[in-house]
């Protein structure tokens, strides 16, 4: 795709482009990449939540319990929704609750980054200490036992994009495709 190209399909968005996904689904990193090809601002919700609050978001999680680090990113990710056109990419928790899945399936473009267990497993054992979910079990069965819950809600995203362990390169390359397709049904 050319430059004016990737300018054109920018251009054509009318909201905000959200990636979800379990943790280690590469969010934050395809969200980075695919932000800077598109030429738009890239919010990572996890960071706004650490500037926001002053703690990473582990940390919330931790300290405060999962209802009340739910409630506050679902109030996070409404605020950034409102923010204009950009590249969002959330927790993995973010879009299992009902009514941030709605929002963002309402305002915004949605796309699963859909990674098999033994990816996950092996992205998410490189910073531990960010993923308390994980924390105290076998990390590949919590991974599966969070596919069997969050999957079907997943898949109430707009486009699904499989991240089977290709380069971060080609996954924006799925996205950027599977945007077009989907801007030229509307």
């Amino acid at each position: 795709m050319s430059v004016s190209d990737e300018g054109q399909l920018a251009a054509r968005l009318d909201r905000p482009v959200v990636l979800v996904g379990l943790m280690g689904a590469g969010k934050s990193t395809v969200g980075r990449r695919l932000a800077r090809r598109l030429r738009l601002p890239f919010v990572d919700s996890d960071a706004a939540i650490e500037d926001a609050v002053g703690l990473s978001a582990g940390e919330v999680f931790q300290r405060y319990g999962e209802a009340e680090f739910r409630d506050g990113e679902r109030r996070l990710v409404a605020r950034l929704i409102d923010g204009g056109v950009r590249v969002i990419a959330t927790g993995g928790g973010a879009f299992v609750n009902e009514q941030t899945r709605r929002l963002l399936n309402d305002k915004a473009i949605t796309v699963w980054l859909d990674a098999p267990v033994d990816l996950l497993a092996e992205r998410t054992a490189r910073r531990p200490e960010t993923r308390p979910m994980l924390a105290g079990g076998e990390r590949g069965e919590i991974l599966q036992r969070l596919i069997g819950e969050r999957g079907p809600k997943y898949a109430e995203a707009h486009i699904r994009i499989p991240s089977s362990g290709g380069s971060h390169a080609q996954v924006v390359e799925a996205i950027v495709a599977a945007l077009q397709e989907h801007l030229a049904s509307r």
